[in-house]
């Protein structure tokens, strides 16, 4: 199942431009301070999520960096 969640993930963000990455760069970075701040505050059910969004934030680093190389806008 995470399997088919990062592939899909993976695919819908290659196919964003940069400046929409950056949005959703921007969204994550949010889901992440709201996860850690609920995580001190009342704790999490699955505290997995941080690790996840986490990781999100790395790929979508990552494919910013790989289509800024390439060139594209």
């Amino acid at each position: 199942m995470w399997e088919r969640e990062r592939k899909k993930f993976l695919e819908d963000i290659r196919k964003k431009s940069i400046k929409e990455l950056e949005e959703l760069l921007d969204e994550l970075k949010l889901e992440l301070m709201r996860l850690r701040f609920k995580k001190q505050v009342q704790g999490l059910d699955n505290p997995m999520e941080i690790r996840k969004i986490k990781r999100n934030i790395a790929r979508v680093l990552t494919v910013i960096r790989e289509k800024q190389l390439r060139g594209e806008q």
